[in-house]
């Protein structure tokens, strides 16, 4: 992959969707003053599901007395746009009266909602040159400008966070799930459901309730995420449904400090069947991405390392073809010391050493 090969010589980014979330906040307390437009804290580890939040404010855009409100904060927040070559400040005449210069300045580049998030003008929802981050605040649709300006800013931070890009798919990558009723005889023998609703937080096993499944963390699992945290900013991003993702990103970081506001499903993805990078806020040339199918990642092949897949229940054996007993039929599972975490876990350490030490050398 490209990373190992070539390092970028250039400053790269860690993501910032905490930040750029809190900063949206800001401007939508700001915009829509004590009538939001836009319900519900944002700053939610997880986002709001499709069905909340559809109601639509009737305001056309933002009075320059709600513009005044909040000074102080306003000048927080234009402090961190002004690399736009945009003006928020409302103009002050001669006589006292107060003129917005936003209709004339303000390039609309980020939207929520139908609401340019910098002047609170209305926006086309429609608009395909814009790409959707629900994922990171509901509504939320970027311009191309405005994500490649997020991206610079992380691209000047990467030297002080020394944090690269990580994006983890999960089924037969960090887990592997079934179906109740796909669970064979043998594993129902051998007390699978049993074992998977004992309360032991050092288990390995869970019943996913709602969803009728049990899932099965890979070995190495929670060590693997508590060291790759200190080099990457991580992501999930699965081809599974929202409510599937946000269960196991629960379990896999149950304190929400792996992959907040950084969780990525199907209905994320701006190509059918296809997962892309135009959904991180963080530089192509700095992502690694762990996945255990290649031809989800077409357009990504140099920076994908294909992982070799994790079937522990019989069902996820038939489903590839294999005419073998599973690994939980076997009462067997990888080794915690050098199973495929552990390996690919070396791999992700050695990329890291060895584009700082690039980086290093080049700004000597």
């Amino acid at each position: 992959m490209s990373l190992v090969e070539s390092p970028s010589p250039s400053p790269l980014p860690s993501s910032g969707n905490d930040d750029f979330a809190a900063l949206l906040d800001s401007e939508l307390e700001l915009a829509s003053g004590a009538d939001s437009a836009f319900p519900g804290d944002s700053s939610s580890a997880l986002p709001a599901t499709d069905d909340e939040g559809d109601d639509e404010d009737s305001e056309e855009g933002v009075g320059v007395e709600a513009l005044e409100q909040n000074g102080n904060k306003k000048r927080r927040v234009e402090e961190q746009f002004q690399d736009q070559g945009t003006s928020v400040r409302p103009d002050k005449t001669a006589t006292g009266s107060t003129k917005s210069v936003q209709d004339e300045l303000c390039m609309h580049t980020g939207c929520i909602r139908g609401l340019c998030y910098t002047c609170g003008k209305r926006q086309d929802e429609e608009d395909v040159s814009r790409v959707a981050f629900d994922y990171i605040h509901k509504g939320l649709r970027l311009g191309t400008s405005e994500i490649d300006r997020l991206r610079g800013t992380d691209l000047k931070n990467l030297p002080r966070e020394r944090k690269l890009v990580l994006i983890l798919d999960l089924d037969h990558t960090l887990i592997n799930t079934t179906k109740l009723q796909n669970i064979s005889c043998a594993e129902n023998n051998l007390g699978i459901q049993t074992a998977a609703s004992i309360d032991d937080p050092n288990r390995s096993i869970f019943t996913l309730d709602t969803m009728q499944m049990l899932t099965k963390l890979r070995p190495f699992v929670r060590e693997f995420l508590k060291e790759a945290s200190n080099m990457f900013e991580m992501y999930i991003y699965t081809m599974g449904d929202k409510a599937y993702a946000f269960e196991i990103a629960k379990l896999l970081d149950p304190n929400n400090v792996y992959f907040p506001l950084k969780v990525i499903s199907n209905s994320d993805c701006t190509q059918r069947h296809q997962k892309g990078l135009d959904v991180i806020l963080g530089a192509e040339s700095v992502a690694v991405i762990l996945d255990g199918t290649e031809t989800v990642w077409k357009k990504h092949k140099e920076n994908l390392i294909l992982m070799e897949r994790y079937h522990y229940f019989a069902s996820s054996c038939r489903q590839f073809g294999f005419g073998v007993r599973s690994l939980s039929e076997s009462m067997q599972d990888e080794r915690e010391s050098d199973g495929v975490l552990a390996t690919v876990l070396d791999v992700l350490k050695r990329i890291h050493a060895i584009f700082f030490d690039t980086v290093g050398c080049l700004s000597c």
